[in-house]
């Protein structure tokens, strides 16, 4: 089976980095992060190639390699993404303000189809204080450096809210200056290369 007919049950998430940390450059933060992903018992099924692509916010900021992977998990929705959290620290992620640079975001795209905190067709997450883990993820929709590897691996994903597929969304925030995709590079994020030693 292709990967996009085996979307059905299983998890989405978004990878991101711009900034080298102990794993190393971004592209082997990623790889790294699948590997650790897969030693919490998490199967990677899929993972898209890498992109290169503009930040949000500040433009001040190198840019991002992003990537989009599908798992598959009998972890729930919050254990999962404790374990996603866990490694981004692992990554040398620290607190920061919004859309900064990071060493490592992974950002759950899409559980199951599950659909968490929206309402009337938003994502509820505009609160103060600890937010909800809100599904599927609030803002993917218009995120082109999303959108893109997303596509790759599941184009006939069908977002659970606004019942768009990804190649519908894409076609529509593909020339969006904000993370745009600037150009998709040679290689890819394999967790079978990425070992226990960081690079």
């Amino acid at each position: 089976m292709t990967p996009q007919l085996l979307v059905r049950g299983k998890v989405l998430v978004a990878l991101g980095a711009n900034c080298p940390g102990p794993w190393g450059t971004p592209a082997q933060t990623i790889a790294h992060a699948l590997g650790k992903i897969e030693r919490a018992n998490v199967a990677v099924r899929a993972v898209s190639p890498l992109y290169e692509t503009r930040a949000v916010g500040n433009a001040r900021q190198p840019v991002y390699v992003n990537a989009v992977a599908l798992l598959d998990t009998t972890l729930s929705p919050e254990t999962l993404l404790r374990v996603l959290k866990q490694i981004e620290r692992d990554a040398g992620r620290r607190g920061g303000r919004p859309w900064g640079p990071r060493t490592l975001d992974i950002d759950v795209v899409d559980y199951k189809g599950l659909v968490r905190h929206w309402r009337d067709g938003r994502g509820d997450f505009a609160r103060a204080g600890t937010r909800p883990l809100v599904l599927p993820h609030p803002l993917a929709h218009e995120r082109p450096f999303v959108l893109r590897p997303l596509k790759d691996i599941a184009p006939g994903w069908r977002h659970p809210v606004l019942r768009r597929s990804a190649r519908e969304l894409w076609s529509l925030v593909a020339r969006k200056p904000e993370g745009r995709v600037l150009k998709r590079r040679d290689g890819g994020a394999n967790p079978e290369t990425a070992g226990e030693t960081p690079p």
